[in-house]
């Protein structure tokens, strides 16, 4: 079950990053006033699906208050990387973002630390 727990945590992660963008996107850059900065946000903030992405994080976080019952804090965490993946995965399909050699050595490097960390219980 302990698995199941930190696959919620990076899905519910995953998904409130990736909402937040795409409703941000929609919308346009942020205002260079102090003010209109201030509106343009709370603007964002009731939208329904950025709103979403912020309950997703709040439901992000009970799953991984269950993964700290069952795993030591230095092997669970390593898993979080996989919401870096899984990120760029997405962001290339949903917003067509640039594949640079850089990225996917990073994502490689970052597959490999999950491995060997996942290795050591």
């Amino acid at each position: 079950m302990g698995y199941f727990y930190i696959f919620g945590t990076i899905f519910f992660t995953v998904y409130g990053q990736l909402i937040l963008k795409w409703k941000i996107s929609s919308v346009g850059s942020l205002p260079p006033e102090f003010f209109d900065k201030i509106i343009f946000l709370f603007k964002l903030l009731f939208d329904p699906f950025v709103f979403s992405g912020f309950i997703s994080a709040f439901i992000a976080s009970f799953f991984w208050m269950a993964v700290m019952t069952k795993f030591e804090l230095s092997y669970a965490y390593p898993f979080m990387s996989g919401a870096f993946v899984l990120v760029f995965i997405f962001s290339v399909l949903f917003f067509h973002e640039v594949i640079t050699w850089q990225k996917i050595v990073g994502l490689l490097l970052i597959i490999i630390g999950i491995i060997i960390t996942s290795r050591s219980i």
